[in-house]
């Protein structure tokens, strides 16, 4: 198994045809011609490709008549629908796409699931010249199984490794922005709605020795973040409920804060990790009858375009569609140029203070 950012020899029939000892027609009929093979022999064709980073032999030629890469993948471990429902994955696409269509690319979604043979065949499988990982934990398999395709790769978001390629926010400096603003305003029974802590989405509270254990870089550095403000306002992290959301959805931080509304000692802030999230925080609070800000404060994450929509949410925005257009535009360098370094690169994320937050109400404190 090759390591992430190891050099690569570029695929081609004839590699593949040494690797197994057969002809080179062999390796062309396993894509072209599969009538002519055994399927026993077909599967080690393609296992062995994919393997070695091969595209199909269609895909290849059609790069070199281009002069240019005939398509680009998204792997990210969600469902397909997932990429077209989730506002910020949507905003990150759109990047990615407009960057894909002035360069004649095409884009190539590949959703995959946390198992490592589902992974590796998701990607080893696909007709893909590079690939973008969107999103996914520090433990998943997808790197290591696009390392074995020996293509270019950019990765967003998570995790960050100093070999590869990266683009992504700092989120911890935003999250400890937020949090200190809430804390400035009198606000010390805070509690934090969490996107996903390990590929096992359990959902529920949050252990403080489970925290220590998080798979998701971004959701680690925002919950720093948060911790940071907290512990220097001299707030009692332990005593700060965390609830890990099985999705990144408005329902789900509908249950998570209802729940929370309920206890005895309920919080006057809520932090919420997402804009979906925080909108369900807010239907929870009108459910309950509260008043926003007066009685429940709540801050998202990300500055989605319904966060601009009346109740106008307290945000950290971040750039979704830039960083898929930078995405996208570092992984068409690497394609220009193997040779090229990996570069790294940081957005700034910008704190919006709008109607959600403020002072709690006499006897709320």
């Amino acid at each position: 198994m090759s390591s992430p950012g190891q050099p690569q020899r570029r695929a081609t029939l004839k590699l593949v045809a040494e690797s197994l000892g057969v002809s080179i027609t062999t390796v062309s009929n396993a894509f072209s011609r599969p009538d002519q093979l055994s399927e026993a022999l077909r599967e080690r064709v393609l296992a062995e490709a994919a393997r070695l980073g091969l595209s199909s032999p269609d895909a290849a030629a059609r790069s070199l008549r281009l002069g240019r890469p005939a398509s680009v993948g998204v792997m990210y471990t969600d469902r397909l629908s997932f990429a077209f429902s989730d506002p910020g994955a949507v905003l990150f696409l759109q990047g990615v796409s407009r960057v894909c269509e002035e360069n004649g690319q095409e884009l190539v979604l590949i959703p995959s699931t946390s198992a490592a043979d589902a992974a590796a065949t998701a990607v080893g499988r696909s007709m893909i010249d590079g690939l973008i990982v969107y999103s996914v934990a520090d433990d998943d398999p997808v790197l290591a199984a696009a390392a074995d395709r020996r293509m270019p790769l950019v990765v967003v978001d998570q995790p960050r490794i100093s070999t590869l390629p990266w683009i992504g926010v700092d989120d911890e400096a935003g999250c400890r922005a937020i949090a200190q603003h809430l804390i400035g305003l009198g606000h010390r029974r805070l509690a934090v709605l969490s996107t996903e802590i390990d590929r096992e989405r359990r959902g529920g509270r949050v252990t403080v020795a489970r925290q220590q254990a998080i798979t998701f870089a971004t959701t680690a550095a925002r919950l720093r973040g948060y911790r940071t403000a907290a512990e220097d306002a001299g707030i009692n992290w332990s005593t700060v409920p965390v609830v890990e959301t099985r999705e990144n959805s408005e329902a789900n931080g509908y249950q998570a804060t209802a729940a929370l509304l309920r206890s005895k000692q309920r919080p006057t802030a809520v932090l919420a990790m997402t804009d979906q999230l925080a909108f369900g925080a807010l239907r929870a609070a009108a459910k309950a009858g509260l008043s926003v800000p007066e009685d429940l404060s709540v801050a998202g994450f990300d500055d989605i375009p319904a966060a601009r929509v009346e109740p106008y949410l307290t945000t950290v925005a971040q750039p979704h569609e830039e960083k898929g257009r930078r995405a996208a535009e570092h992984l068409l360098a690497q394609l220009t140029d193997r040779s090229a370094p990996p570069r790294q690169q940081q957005l700034k994320t910008t704190l919006r203070l709008r109607e959600t937050t403020g002072v709690i109400a006499c006897g709320r404190r």
